[in-house]
Protein backbone atom coordinates (compact mmCIF):
# COMPACT_ATOMS: atom_id res chain seq x y z
CA UNK A 1 0.00 0.00 0.00
CA UNK A 2 1.32 3.42 -0.98
CA UNK A 3 0.85 6.55 0.69
CA UNK A 4 1.80 9.68 -0.01
CA UNK A 5 0.96 13.68 1.03
CA UNK A 6 -1.17 16.47 -0.93
CA UNK A 7 0.90 19.01 -2.41
CA UNK A 8 -1.97 20.43 -4.18
CA UNK A 9 -5.60 21.04 -4.43
CA UNK A 10 -7.36 22.24 -7.68
CA UNK A 11 -10.98 21.48 -7.60
CA UNK A 12 -11.81 17.87 -8.45
CA UNK A 13 -8.21 17.28 -8.91
CA UNK A 14 -5.90 16.43 -5.79
CA UNK A 15 -1.78 16.15 -6.85
CA UNK A 16 0.19 14.47 -4.25
CA UNK A 17 3.96 13.61 -3.82
CA UNK A 18 5.35 10.05 -2.44
CA UNK A 19 3.11 7.84 -4.78
CA UNK A 20 5.86 6.00 -6.52
CA UNK A 21 4.56 2.79 -5.57
CA UNK A 22 0.82 3.14 -6.82
CA UNK A 23 -0.19 2.34 -10.39
CA UNK A 24 -2.26 4.05 -12.97
CA UNK A 25 -6.33 4.51 -12.34
CA UNK A 26 -5.75 2.68 -8.88
CA UNK A 27 -8.05 3.89 -6.38
CA UNK A 28 -7.09 6.04 -3.45
CA UNK A 29 -8.16 7.42 -0.31
CA UNK A 30 -8.27 11.15 0.15
CA UNK A 31 -7.03 12.76 3.39
CA UNK A 32 -8.75 11.99 6.85
CA UNK A 33 -12.18 12.35 5.34
CA UNK A 34 -11.14 9.08 3.46
CA UNK A 35 -12.90 10.88 0.16
CA UNK A 36 -12.71 8.47 -2.91
CA UNK A 37 -10.55 9.37 -5.68
CA UNK A 38 -8.67 7.48 -9.03
CA UNK A 39 -4.84 7.98 -9.91
CA UNK A 40 -5.43 9.37 -13.34
CA UNK A 41 -1.84 10.23 -13.98
CA UNK A 42 1.77 9.96 -12.89
CA UNK A 43 4.64 11.70 -13.33
CA UNK A 44 7.67 10.29 -11.06
CA UNK A 45 6.37 9.94 -7.85
CA UNK A 46 3.70 12.37 -8.35
CA UNK A 47 0.25 11.23 -8.83
CA UNK A 48 -2.26 13.22 -10.29
CA UNK A 49 -5.94 11.84 -8.46
CA UNK A 50 -9.46 12.65 -9.55
CA UNK A 51 -11.15 12.92 -6.35
CA UNK A 52 -15.33 11.72 -6.88
CA UNK A 53 -16.48 13.80 -3.95
CA UNK A 54 -16.47 17.30 -2.70
CA UNK A 55 -12.71 18.39 -2.12
CA UNK A 56 -13.73 21.76 -0.25
CA UNK A 57 -11.48 21.93 3.20
CA UNK A 58 -8.69 19.92 1.97
CA UNK A 59 -5.43 21.29 2.24
CA UNK A 60 -1.00 20.38 1.14
CA UNK A 61 0.19 17.88 3.81
CA UNK A 62 -2.85 15.99 4.30
CA UNK A 63 -2.62 11.62 3.92
CA UNK A 64 -3.35 10.13 0.39
CA UNK A 65 -3.35 6.18 0.71
CA UNK A 66 -3.58 3.94 -2.37
CA UNK A 67 -5.90 0.96 -1.93
CA UNK A 68 -3.56 -0.96 -4.77
CA UNK A 69 -6.76 -2.16 -6.49
CA UNK A 70 -8.93 -0.33 -9.76
CA UNK A 71 -12.25 1.58 -9.58
CA UNK A 72 -14.68 -1.80 -9.41
CA UNK A 73 -18.12 -2.59 -8.96
CA UNK A 74 -19.39 -5.57 -6.77
CA UNK A 75 -21.65 -7.71 -9.47
CA UNK A 76 -23.96 -10.15 -7.74
CA UNK A 77 -27.42 -10.31 -6.34
CA UNK A 78 -29.16 -7.08 -4.74
CA UNK A 79 -28.80 -4.85 -7.98
CA UNK A 80 -31.36 -5.54 -9.88
CA UNK A 81 -34.19 -2.71 -8.60
CA UNK A 82 -31.22 -0.15 -6.34
CA UNK A 83 -30.18 3.29 -7.31
CA UNK A 84 -26.80 3.75 -6.77
CA UNK A 85 -24.57 6.88 -7.69
CA UNK A 86 -21.76 7.57 -10.16
CA UNK A 87 -19.42 5.25 -8.12
CA UNK A 88 -21.67 2.54 -7.32
CA UNK A 89 -22.53 3.40 -3.55
CA UNK A 90 -26.56 2.64 -3.18
CA UNK A 91 -28.19 6.41 -2.31
CA UNK A 92 -31.13 4.41 0.08
CA UNK A 93 -28.08 2.91 2.49
CA UNK A 94 -26.63 6.66 2.44
CA UNK A 95 -30.30 8.19 3.14
CA UNK A 96 -30.67 6.05 6.02
CA UNK A 97 -26.81 6.41 7.35
CA UNK A 98 -26.68 9.88 7.12
CA UNK A 99 -30.45 11.71 5.96
CA UNK A 100 -31.04 13.30 2.57
CA UNK A 101 -27.49 15.55 1.96
CA UNK A 102 -24.31 12.68 1.22
CA UNK A 103 -21.86 13.72 3.48
CA UNK A 104 -18.00 13.18 2.92
CA UNK A 105 -16.38 10.02 3.00
CA UNK A 106 -18.81 8.09 3.46
CA UNK A 107 -18.33 4.16 2.66
CA UNK A 108 -21.26 1.91 2.29
CA UNK A 109 -21.24 -1.67 0.48
CA UNK A 110 -23.31 -1.45 -3.18
CA UNK A 111 -24.45 -4.69 -2.57
CA UNK A 112 -26.24 -5.71 1.01
CA UNK A 113 -24.25 -8.32 2.98
CA UNK A 114 -26.74 -9.36 5.31
CA UNK A 115 -29.55 -10.19 3.16
CA UNK A 116 -29.80 -13.79 2.37
CA UNK A 117 -30.58 -14.95 -0.87
CA UNK A 118 -31.70 -18.54 -2.43
CA UNK A 119 -29.51 -19.98 -4.27
CA UNK A 120 -30.27 -23.58 -6.52
CA UNK A 121 -27.45 -25.03 -7.98
CA UNK A 122 -27.88 -25.97 -11.91
CA UNK A 123 -24.35 -28.24 -11.54
CA UNK A 124 -23.41 -31.11 -9.86
CA UNK A 125 -20.57 -32.37 -7.72
CA UNK A 126 -17.07 -33.81 -9.82
CA UNK A 127 -18.58 -31.57 -13.06
CA UNK A 128 -15.87 -29.61 -14.78
CA UNK A 129 -16.62 -26.36 -15.64
CA UNK A 130 -14.73 -23.13 -17.31
CA UNK A 131 -14.78 -19.06 -17.13
CA UNK A 132 -18.47 -18.16 -17.58
CA UNK A 133 -20.32 -21.18 -16.60
CA UNK A 134 -23.34 -21.18 -14.58
CA UNK A 135 -23.26 -22.83 -11.76
CA UNK A 136 -26.60 -22.00 -9.81
CA UNK A 137 -29.19 -19.34 -9.64
CA UNK A 138 -30.79 -16.93 -7.42
CA UNK A 139 -34.34 -15.65 -7.93
CA UNK A 140 -33.47 -12.04 -7.53
CA UNK A 141 -37.20 -10.21 -8.63
CA UNK A 142 -40.25 -11.92 -9.44
CA UNK A 143 -39.06 -11.37 -13.07
CA UNK A 144 -34.94 -11.40 -13.08
CA UNK A 145 -33.46 -14.86 -12.45
CA UNK A 146 -30.07 -14.04 -11.63
CA UNK A 147 -27.28 -16.97 -12.66
CA UNK A 148 -24.35 -17.42 -10.85
CA UNK A 149 -21.05 -17.91 -12.70
CA UNK A 150 -17.49 -18.80 -12.40
CA UNK A 151 -15.69 -15.81 -12.44
CA UNK A 152 -13.24 -15.04 -15.27
CA UNK A 153 -9.88 -16.98 -14.63
CA UNK A 154 -11.09 -19.57 -12.95
CA UNK A 155 -11.47 -23.42 -14.24
CA UNK A 156 -11.29 -26.71 -12.89
CA UNK A 157 -13.29 -29.35 -11.11
CA UNK A 158 -16.09 -29.08 -8.72
CA UNK A 159 -15.16 -30.44 -5.53
CA UNK A 160 -18.33 -29.17 -3.02
CA UNK A 161 -21.45 -27.04 -4.32
CA UNK A 162 -24.18 -26.03 -1.72
CA UNK A 163 -28.13 -25.77 -1.73
CA UNK A 164 -29.66 -22.95 0.38
CA UNK A 165 -29.56 -19.01 1.80
CA UNK A 166 -26.48 -17.42 1.39
CA UNK A 167 -25.60 -13.75 1.92
CA UNK A 168 -22.93 -12.95 -1.57
CA UNK A 169 -20.24 -13.40 0.84
CA UNK A 170 -21.05 -17.07 1.51
CA UNK A 171 -18.83 -19.71 -0.37
CA UNK A 172 -22.11 -21.43 -2.57
CA UNK A 173 -19.26 -23.81 -4.25
CA UNK A 174 -15.46 -24.51 -4.18
CA UNK A 175 -13.24 -25.73 -7.41
CA UNK A 176 -10.01 -27.23 -7.17
CA UNK A 177 -7.84 -25.74 -10.21
CA UNK A 178 -5.61 -28.06 -12.55
CA UNK A 179 -2.74 -26.77 -10.38
CA UNK A 180 -4.33 -28.60 -7.34
CA UNK A 181 -5.37 -25.27 -5.62
CA UNK A 182 -8.92 -25.20 -3.67
CA UNK A 183 -11.02 -21.52 -5.02
CA UNK A 184 -13.59 -20.61 -3.24
CA UNK A 185 -16.82 -19.80 -5.10
CA UNK A 186 -18.79 -16.88 -3.80
CA UNK A 187 -22.03 -15.04 -5.43
CA UNK A 188 -20.40 -11.88 -5.69
CA UNK A 189 -17.42 -10.66 -8.17
CA UNK A 190 -15.86 -7.82 -8.60
CA UNK A 191 -14.45 -6.39 -12.40
CA UNK A 192 -13.06 -2.85 -12.91
CA UNK A 193 -15.19 -0.40 -14.65
CA UNK A 194 -12.67 0.23 -17.22
CA UNK A 195 -12.09 -3.01 -18.66
CA UNK A 196 -14.36 -4.57 -20.47
CA UNK A 197 -15.74 -8.23 -19.85
CA UNK A 198 -14.80 -10.68 -22.29
CA UNK A 199 -16.73 -12.86 -24.30
CA UNK A 200 -16.00 -15.58 -26.55
CA UNK A 201 -17.23 -13.76 -30.21
CA UNK A 202 -19.21 -11.12 -31.20
CA UNK A 203 -22.33 -11.38 -34.04
CA UNK A 204 -23.85 -8.89 -36.18
CA UNK A 205 -26.86 -6.93 -34.74
CA UNK A 206 -29.82 -8.37 -36.79
CA UNK A 207 -33.15 -8.61 -34.44
CA UNK A 208 -34.84 -5.66 -34.52
CA UNK A 209 -35.05 -3.88 -31.20
CA UNK A 210 -38.73 -3.33 -30.35
CA UNK A 211 -39.51 -0.07 -28.62
CA UNK A 212 -43.36 0.74 -29.76
CA UNK A 213 -42.25 3.93 -30.94
CA UNK A 214 -43.23 4.16 -34.18
CA UNK A 215 -41.02 6.76 -35.62
CA UNK A 216 -38.21 4.48 -34.36
CA UNK A 217 -39.45 1.43 -35.39
CA UNK A 218 -40.82 2.30 -38.83
CA UNK A 219 -38.36 4.34 -40.18
CA UNK A 220 -35.27 4.53 -38.12
CA UNK A 221 -34.74 1.33 -36.57
CA UNK A 222 -32.31 -0.30 -34.10
CA UNK A 223 -31.06 -3.49 -33.85
CA UNK A 224 -30.58 -5.66 -30.79
CA UNK A 225 -27.00 -5.18 -30.25
CA UNK A 226 -26.94 -1.69 -31.84
CA UNK A 227 -25.51 1.86 -30.64
CA UNK A 228 -28.21 5.13 -31.25
CA UNK A 229 -27.25 9.08 -30.34
CA UNK A 230 -30.24 11.50 -29.57
CA UNK A 231 -28.65 14.80 -29.83
CA UNK A 232 -31.19 17.58 -29.54
CA UNK A 233 -31.87 21.20 -27.71
CA UNK A 234 -33.02 21.78 -24.57
CA UNK A 235 -36.67 21.23 -24.52
CA UNK A 236 -37.18 18.67 -27.53
CA UNK A 237 -37.84 15.95 -25.51
CA UNK A 238 -34.08 13.88 -25.32
CA UNK A 239 -35.29 12.60 -21.75
CA UNK A 240 -38.74 11.63 -22.41
CA UNK A 241 -37.47 9.79 -25.89
CA UNK A 242 -34.80 7.98 -23.21
CA UNK A 243 -37.56 7.05 -20.82
CA UNK A 244 -40.17 5.63 -23.55
CA UNK A 245 -37.14 3.41 -24.53
CA UNK A 246 -36.10 2.73 -21.03
CA UNK A 247 -40.11 1.48 -20.28
CA UNK A 248 -40.97 0.09 -23.60
CA UNK A 249 -38.28 -1.77 -25.54
CA UNK A 250 -37.92 -5.32 -26.16
CA UNK A 251 -35.19 -5.73 -23.53
CA UNK A 252 -34.59 -8.05 -20.36
CA UNK A 253 -32.93 -5.43 -18.42
CA UNK A 254 -32.95 -2.14 -18.47
CA UNK A 255 -29.82 -0.11 -17.24
CA UNK A 256 -30.82 4.00 -16.56
CA UNK A 257 -27.75 6.19 -16.03
CA UNK A 258 -28.93 9.57 -15.15
CA UNK A 259 -25.35 11.71 -15.96
CA UNK A 260 -25.33 15.37 -14.89
CA UNK A 261 -28.67 15.56 -15.68
CA UNK A 262 -31.14 17.77 -13.53
CA UNK A 263 -32.20 16.56 -10.25
CA UNK A 264 -36.00 16.67 -10.87
CA UNK A 265 -35.66 14.75 -14.28
CA UNK A 266 -33.99 11.82 -12.28
CA UNK A 267 -36.57 11.89 -10.09
CA UNK A 268 -39.22 11.81 -12.60
CA UNK A 269 -38.03 8.30 -13.25
CA UNK A 270 -37.41 7.45 -9.89
CA UNK A 271 -41.11 8.26 -9.02
CA UNK A 272 -42.67 6.84 -12.57
CA UNK A 273 -40.44 3.70 -13.04
CA UNK A 274 -41.83 1.97 -9.73
CA UNK A 275 -45.55 2.66 -10.49
CA UNK A 276 -45.30 1.69 -14.08
CA UNK A 277 -46.46 -1.54 -15.65
CA UNK A 278 -44.53 -3.86 -17.53
CA UNK A 279 -46.28 -4.64 -20.90
CA UNK A 280 -44.55 -8.61 -20.88
CA UNK A 281 -44.51 -9.39 -17.09
CA UNK A 282 -47.53 -7.37 -15.42
CA UNK A 283 -45.20 -6.79 -12.52
CA UNK A 284 -43.44 -2.96 -12.14
CA UNK A 285 -40.71 -1.88 -14.41
CA UNK A 286 -38.46 -1.14 -11.28
CA UNK A 287 -38.32 -5.47 -11.06
CA UNK A 288 -35.74 -5.08 -14.13
CA UNK A 289 -33.73 -2.19 -14.05
CA UNK A 290 -30.76 -0.89 -12.36
CA UNK A 291 -30.56 3.45 -11.68
CA UNK A 292 -27.48 4.98 -11.77
CA UNK A 293 -28.03 8.69 -10.62
CA UNK A 294 -25.47 10.97 -10.93
CA UNK A 295 -27.29 14.47 -10.84
CA UNK A 296 -25.74 17.97 -11.96
CA UNK A 297 -25.35 18.68 -8.26
CA UNK A 298 -23.07 15.54 -7.36
CA UNK A 299 -19.38 16.25 -8.02
CA UNK A 300 -18.01 16.67 -11.24
CA UNK A 301 -15.57 13.94 -11.46
CA UNK A 302 -17.93 11.04 -10.49
CA UNK A 303 -19.81 11.63 -13.75
CA UNK A 304 -16.92 10.23 -15.34
CA UNK A 305 -17.21 6.64 -13.28
CA UNK A 306 -21.04 6.39 -14.16
CA UNK A 307 -20.72 5.96 -17.60
CA UNK A 308 -18.77 3.41 -17.07
CA UNK A 309 -20.18 1.65 -14.02
CA UNK A 310 -23.21 1.72 -15.88
CA UNK A 311 -21.91 -0.56 -18.62
CA UNK A 312 -20.34 -2.78 -16.83
CA UNK A 313 -23.19 -3.85 -14.67
CA UNK A 314 -24.91 -4.30 -18.12
CA UNK A 315 -21.90 -6.61 -19.45
CA UNK A 316 -22.67 -8.48 -16.47
CA UNK A 317 -26.24 -9.26 -17.14
CA UNK A 318 -25.41 -9.61 -20.95
CA UNK A 319 -22.92 -12.48 -20.42
CA UNK A 320 -25.82 -14.16 -17.88
CA UNK A 321 -27.78 -14.33 -21.56
CA UNK A 322 -30.05 -11.31 -21.11
CA UNK A 323 -30.57 -8.43 -24.11
CA UNK A 324 -29.98 -5.65 -21.67
CA UNK A 325 -31.01 -1.74 -22.82
CA UNK A 326 -28.52 0.76 -21.78
CA UNK A 327 -29.93 4.65 -21.62
CA UNK A 328 -27.07 7.21 -21.37
CA UNK A 329 -28.46 10.76 -20.18
CA UNK A 330 -26.38 12.20 -21.20
CA UNK A 331 -23.09 12.10 -22.67
CA UNK A 332 -22.57 15.81 -23.43
CA UNK A 333 -22.47 16.17 -19.43
CA UNK A 334 -19.76 13.37 -18.99
CA UNK A 335 -17.90 15.12 -21.86
CA UNK A 336 -17.91 18.51 -19.79
CA UNK A 337 -17.07 15.96 -17.13
CA UNK A 338 -13.95 15.20 -19.09
CA UNK A 339 -13.34 18.85 -20.44
CA UNK A 340 -13.31 20.34 -16.78
CA UNK A 341 -11.05 17.49 -15.57
CA UNK A 342 -8.24 18.37 -18.88
CA UNK A 343 -8.66 21.58 -17.86
CA UNK A 344 -7.07 20.98 -14.62
CA UNK A 345 -4.94 18.87 -15.75
CA UNK A 346 -3.64 22.00 -18.03
CA UNK A 347 -3.73 19.60 -21.14
CA UNK A 348 -3.39 21.30 -24.73
CA UNK A 349 -7.19 21.71 -25.31
CA UNK A 350 -8.96 20.41 -28.66
CA UNK A 351 -11.90 22.26 -30.31
CA UNK A 352 -14.23 23.98 -27.87
CA UNK A 353 -11.54 23.14 -25.21
CA UNK A 354 -12.85 19.39 -24.42
CA UNK A 355 -9.69 17.11 -24.64
CA UNK A 356 -8.14 15.80 -28.10
CA UNK A 357 -8.92 12.21 -26.42
CA UNK A 358 -12.79 12.83 -26.74
CA UNK A 359 -13.42 10.71 -29.63
CA UNK A 360 -11.53 7.83 -28.46
CA UNK A 361 -13.15 7.60 -25.27
CA UNK A 362 -16.26 7.95 -26.76
CA UNK A 363 -15.51 5.36 -28.77
CA UNK A 364 -14.40 2.99 -26.10
CA UNK A 365 -17.47 3.34 -24.39
CA UNK A 366 -19.88 2.71 -26.86
CA UNK A 367 -17.93 -0.54 -28.45
CA UNK A 368 -18.79 -2.24 -25.44
CA UNK A 369 -22.41 -2.66 -26.44
CA UNK A 370 -22.94 -5.35 -29.02
CA UNK A 371 -24.72 -8.73 -29.54
CA UNK A 372 -22.15 -11.49 -28.22
CA UNK A 373 -21.82 -15.14 -27.68
CA UNK A 374 -20.81 -15.05 -23.86
CA UNK A 375 -18.14 -17.37 -22.36
CA UNK A 376 -18.80 -20.56 -20.99
CA UNK A 377 -19.44 -24.06 -22.10
CA UNK A 378 -22.89 -23.80 -23.44
CA UNK A 379 -22.14 -20.39 -24.90
CA UNK A 380 -24.88 -18.09 -23.99
CA UNK A 381 -26.37 -15.22 -26.69
CA UNK A 382 -26.63 -11.90 -24.79
CA UNK A 383 -26.88 -8.45 -26.01
CA UNK A 384 -26.15 -4.27 -24.84
CA UNK A 385 -27.95 -1.71 -26.63
CA UNK A 386 -26.55 1.98 -26.00
CA UNK A 387 -28.87 4.23 -26.63
CA UNK A 388 -27.03 7.92 -25.44
CA UNK A 389 -28.44 11.42 -25.32
CA UNK A 390 -26.50 14.19 -26.68
CA UNK A 391 -27.15 18.45 -25.18
CA UNK A 392 -25.31 20.33 -27.92
CA UNK A 393 -25.68 23.77 -26.97
CA UNK A 394 -28.31 25.47 -28.76
CA UNK A 395 -29.17 22.61 -30.53
CA UNK A 396 -25.92 22.97 -33.10
CA UNK A 397 -24.93 19.42 -34.20
CA UNK A 398 -21.55 20.56 -35.57
CA UNK A 399 -19.96 20.60 -31.87
CA UNK A 400 -17.20 18.18 -31.09
CA UNK A 401 -19.42 15.70 -28.45
CA UNK A 402 -22.41 14.97 -31.24
CA UNK A 403 -19.44 15.24 -34.46
CA UNK A 404 -17.41 12.52 -32.16
CA UNK A 405 -20.51 10.14 -31.23
CA UNK A 406 -22.24 10.31 -35.22
CA UNK A 407 -19.01 9.09 -35.96
CA UNK A 408 -19.27 6.02 -33.93
CA UNK A 409 -22.86 4.87 -33.38
CA UNK A 410 -25.08 3.58 -36.53
CA UNK A 411 -28.30 5.18 -35.87
CA UNK A 412 -29.13 9.10 -35.63
CA UNK A 413 -32.85 10.59 -34.22
CA UNK A 414 -32.17 14.32 -34.68
CA UNK A 415 -34.44 15.76 -32.36
CA UNK A 416 -35.60 19.32 -34.02
CA UNK A 417 -36.75 22.33 -31.44
CA UNK A 418 -38.96 23.73 -34.15
CA UNK A 419 -41.17 20.09 -34.23
CA UNK A 420 -41.41 20.26 -30.61
CA UNK A 421 -42.06 24.03 -31.01
CA UNK A 422 -45.33 22.71 -33.00
CA UNK A 423 -45.99 19.97 -30.50
CA UNK A 424 -45.23 17.29 -32.44
CA UNK A 425 -43.81 14.57 -30.35
CA UNK A 426 -41.49 12.34 -30.61
CA UNK A 427 -39.33 15.49 -32.24
CA UNK A 428 -37.31 13.02 -34.37
CA UNK A 429 -36.76 14.77 -37.12
CA UNK A 430 -37.21 12.22 -40.23
CA UNK A 431 -35.36 14.52 -42.70
CA UNK A 432 -31.93 14.41 -40.72
CA UNK A 433 -32.55 11.11 -39.24
CA UNK A 434 -31.37 7.68 -40.21
CA UNK A 435 -30.88 4.47 -39.46
CA UNK A 436 -27.15 2.20 -41.05
CA UNK A 437 -29.65 -1.41 -39.14
CA UNK A 438 -32.46 -0.63 -41.88
CA UNK A 439 -31.78 -3.34 -44.53
CA UNK A 440 -31.40 -6.08 -42.10
CA UNK A 441 -33.81 -5.20 -39.63
CA UNK A 442 -36.24 -5.29 -42.98
CA UNK A 443 -35.63 -8.70 -43.58
CA UNK A 444 -36.41 -9.67 -40.31
CA UNK A 445 -39.82 -8.01 -40.21
CA UNK A 446 -40.48 -9.14 -43.82
CA UNK A 447 -40.18 -12.73 -42.38
CA UNK A 448 -42.10 -11.99 -39.32
CA UNK A 449 -44.66 -9.24 -39.51
CA UNK A 450 -45.78 -8.24 -43.05
CA UNK A 451 -43.60 -8.83 -46.75
CA UNK A 452 -44.97 -5.47 -47.83
CA UNK A 453 -43.70 -3.34 -45.18
CA UNK A 454 -39.91 -2.58 -46.64
CA UNK A 455 -42.05 -1.23 -49.82
CA UNK A 456 -44.93 0.90 -47.22
CA UNK A 457 -42.06 2.31 -45.47
CA UNK A 458 -39.96 3.64 -48.34
CA UNK A 459 -43.58 4.97 -49.93
CA UNK A 460 -44.31 6.68 -46.96
CA UNK A 461 -40.51 8.24 -46.31
CA UNK A 462 -40.87 9.58 -50.16
CA UNK A 463 -43.86 11.06 -49.24
CA UNK A 464 -42.73 13.15 -46.76
CA UNK A 465 -39.57 13.94 -48.89
CA UNK A 466 -41.46 15.84 -51.68
CA UNK A 467 -43.81 17.36 -48.58
CA UNK A 468 -40.76 19.14 -48.09
CA UNK A 469 -39.91 20.12 -51.15
CA UNK A 470 -43.28 21.49 -51.92
CA UNK A 471 -43.88 23.35 -49.02
CA UNK A 472 -40.90 26.06 -50.60
CA UNK A 473 -43.62 26.04 -53.54
CA UNK A 474 -46.48 26.42 -51.49
CA UNK A 475 -45.20 29.42 -49.52
CA UNK A 476 -44.58 31.77 -52.18
CA UNK A 477 -47.37 30.77 -54.60
CA UNK A 478 -49.69 29.60 -52.24
CA UNK A 479 -51.48 25.50 -52.03
CA UNK A 480 -54.17 26.39 -54.85
CA UNK A 481 -51.72 26.91 -57.51
CA UNK A 482 -50.11 23.14 -56.94
CA UNK A 483 -51.60 20.39 -59.18
CA UNK A 484 -54.73 17.81 -57.96
CA UNK A 485 -51.59 14.73 -57.23
CA UNK A 486 -49.69 17.47 -55.51
CA UNK A 487 -52.21 17.99 -53.24
CA UNK A 488 -52.83 14.57 -52.63
CA UNK A 489 -49.22 14.24 -51.92
CA UNK A 490 -49.36 17.38 -49.02
CA UNK A 491 -52.19 15.60 -47.54
CA UNK A 492 -50.94 12.09 -47.72
CA UNK A 493 -47.74 13.66 -46.04
CA UNK A 494 -49.97 15.52 -43.60
CA UNK A 495 -51.83 11.94 -42.54
CA UNK A 496 -48.30 10.34 -42.08
CA UNK A 497 -46.95 13.27 -39.76
CA UNK A 498 -49.85 13.86 -37.98
CA UNK A 499 -51.47 10.19 -37.90
CA UNK A 500 -48.66 8.16 -37.77
CA UNK A 501 -45.37 10.15 -36.72
CA UNK A 502 -46.91 11.83 -33.82
CA UNK A 503 -47.35 10.09 -30.56
CA UNK A 504 -48.43 10.60 -27.26
CA UNK A 505 -46.02 9.22 -24.49
CA UNK A 506 -48.79 9.68 -21.95
CA UNK A 507 -51.73 8.32 -23.86
CA UNK A 508 -52.23 5.05 -22.15
CA UNK A 509 -53.19 3.56 -25.36
CA UNK A 510 -51.17 5.58 -28.05
CA UNK A 511 -47.74 5.17 -25.81
CA UNK A 512 -46.64 2.32 -27.50
CA UNK A 513 -47.85 0.45 -30.84
CA UNK A 514 -46.96 -3.26 -31.65
CA UNK A 515 -45.05 -4.00 -35.14
CA UNK A 516 -48.37 -5.57 -36.39
CA UNK A 517 -50.29 -2.18 -35.32
CA UNK A 518 -47.63 -0.21 -36.82
CA UNK A 519 -48.22 -2.49 -39.91
CA UNK A 520 -51.91 -2.10 -40.09
CA UNK A 521 -52.10 1.70 -39.29
CA UNK A 522 -49.13 2.64 -42.12
CA UNK A 523 -51.29 0.30 -44.30
CA UNK A 524 -54.15 2.11 -43.82
CA UNK A 525 -52.79 5.48 -44.29
CA UNK A 526 -51.01 4.41 -47.74
CA UNK A 527 -54.06 2.56 -48.86
CA UNK A 528 -55.71 5.60 -48.62
CA UNK A 529 -52.94 7.39 -50.73
CA UNK A 530 -52.56 4.91 -53.27
CA UNK A 531 -56.40 4.61 -53.57
CA UNK A 532 -56.81 8.11 -54.12
CA UNK A 533 -54.41 8.84 -56.82
CA UNK A 534 -56.43 6.24 -58.82
CA UNK A 535 -59.88 7.77 -58.24
CA UNK A 536 -58.07 11.37 -59.46
CA UNK A 537 -56.81 9.64 -62.43
CA UNK A 538 -60.68 7.95 -62.69
CA UNK A 539 -61.77 11.76 -62.50
CA UNK A 540 -62.85 12.31 -58.71
CA UNK A 541 -62.45 15.30 -57.04
CA UNK A 542 -59.95 16.44 -54.91
CA UNK A 543 -61.78 18.05 -52.64
CA UNK A 544 -64.80 14.81 -52.49
CA UNK A 545 -61.66 13.01 -51.63
CA UNK A 546 -60.53 15.24 -48.56
CA UNK A 547 -64.21 15.05 -46.67
CA UNK A 548 -64.37 11.37 -46.95
CA UNK A 549 -66.07 10.67 -44.03
CA UNK A 550 -63.49 7.70 -43.35
CA UNK A 551 -61.02 9.71 -43.06
CA UNK A 552 -61.85 10.95 -39.52
CA UNK A 553 -61.67 7.15 -38.57
CA UNK A 554 -58.12 7.19 -40.26
CA UNK A 555 -56.78 9.69 -37.72
CA UNK A 556 -58.24 7.95 -34.88
CA UNK A 557 -56.89 4.71 -35.67
CA UNK A 558 -53.73 4.95 -33.57
CA UNK A 559 -56.20 4.91 -30.21
CA UNK A 560 -57.60 1.92 -31.04
CA UNK A 561 -56.38 -0.77 -28.62
CA UNK A 562 -54.20 -3.37 -29.07
CA UNK A 563 -56.77 -6.77 -28.42
CA UNK A 564 -59.24 -4.66 -31.38
CA UNK A 565 -56.48 -3.31 -34.06
CA UNK A 566 -57.59 -6.76 -37.06
CA UNK A 567 -61.52 -6.25 -35.91
CA UNK A 568 -61.43 -2.57 -36.10
CA UNK A 569 -58.56 -1.74 -39.05
CA UNK A 570 -60.68 -4.46 -41.61
CA UNK A 571 -63.44 -1.95 -40.96
CA UNK A 572 -61.93 1.00 -41.85
CA UNK A 573 -60.43 -0.29 -44.46
CA UNK A 574 -63.95 -1.91 -45.94
CA UNK A 575 -65.12 1.68 -45.40
CA UNK A 576 -62.37 3.42 -47.34
CA UNK A 577 -62.80 1.16 -50.44
CA UNK A 578 -66.53 1.32 -50.68
CA UNK A 579 -66.43 5.19 -50.03
CA UNK A 580 -63.97 5.42 -53.08
CA UNK A 581 -65.93 2.89 -54.90
CA UNK A 582 -68.59 5.13 -54.68
CA UNK A 583 -67.02 8.65 -55.19
CA UNK A 584 -65.34 7.28 -58.74
CA UNK A 585 -69.04 5.79 -59.87
CA UNK A 586 -70.54 8.94 -59.28
CA UNK A 587 -67.75 10.67 -61.31
CA UNK A 588 -68.09 7.91 -64.21
CA UNK A 589 -71.89 8.34 -64.06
Amino acid sequence: MSQGKIVKVSGPLVIAEGMRDANMFDVVRVSEHRLIGEIIEMHGDRASIQVYEETAGLGPGEPVVSTGAPLSVELGPGLIEKIFDGIQRPLEDMRKMVGSNITRGIEVNALDRNKKWKFEPTVEKGVRVNPGDIIGKVQETVVVEHRIMIPYGLKGIIEEIYEGEFTVEDTVARVRKDTGELVDVKMMQKWPVRRGRPYKEKLPPETPLVTGQRVIDTLFPIAKGGVAAVPGPFGSGKTVVQHQLAKWADAEIVVYIGCGERGNEMTDVLMEFPELKDPRTGESLMKRTVLIANTSDMPVAAREASIYTGITIAEYFRDMGYNVALMADSTSRWAEALREMSGRLEEMPGEEGYPAYLGSRLAQFYERAGRVISLGTNGREGSITAIGAVSPPGGDLSEPVTQSTLRIVKVFWGLDASLAYRRHFPAINWLLSYSLYQDRVDEWISENVAKDWSILRSDAMKLLQEEAELEEIVRLVGVDALSASDRLTLEAAKSIREDYLHQNAFHDVDTYTSLNKQYRMLKLIMGFYYKSKKALEAGASIKDLFNLPVRERIGRAKYTPEEEVDSVFYSIEEDLNKQIEALVSKEVV
